[in-house]
């Protein structure tokens, strides 16, 4: 029986956290497929293009040229297309404000990007391997903020 594959999508302006997430990805015993985008207009065009295979889970940074995460978080939930795509916050914000707003925009998990490899490594098998049917349904502050 072939191995599920997921479709992750990671959208961030920056380019060395790009780099550093996909290497974090390939070291990590779940297949994926990763999409990269530099910003949020670049993930949403891609989202609505006819007949892709939408992602699983979408690990979205907040603060990008073009369109930030914010407004792309926005956007998914609003869509009847998109709206039950699971989103992971990936920000180095840690502000309370960001974190609320997020959580109540409908992020389903937040996560500081961390300092170390290992630790980034970490937070992605977390995440990848969470019961996100489970995980949406029982959505609350105190399992939101992801720590590491």
């Amino acid at each position: 029986m072939a191995l599920h594959t997921l479709n992750i999508a990671l959208a961030d302006d920056d380019e060395d956290d790009r780099l550093l997430f996909k290497d974090a990805i390939e070291e990590i015993k779940i297949k994926t497929k990763l999409s990269l985008f530099t910003n949020g207009k670049e993930l949403m065009d891609y989202l609505m293009l006819p007949n892709i295979i939408l992602p699983e889970v979408i690990f979205l940074d907040l603060n990008m040229p073009v369109k930030n995460g914010m407004e792309c978080l926005k956007e998914i939930r609003n869509n009847s297309k998109l709206r039950d795509l699971s989103v992971a916050i990936y920000s180095t914000s840690s502000s309370e404000k960001d974190i609320e707003e997020t959580f109540i925009s409908g992020a389903n998990i937040y996560i500081n990007k961390p300092n170390s490899f290992g630790d980034l490594k970490s937070a992605i098998e977390k995440v990848l391997q969470l019961n996100w049917q489970y995980q949406t349904s029982a959505l609350n502050r105190d399992n939101f903020l992801l720590r590491i």
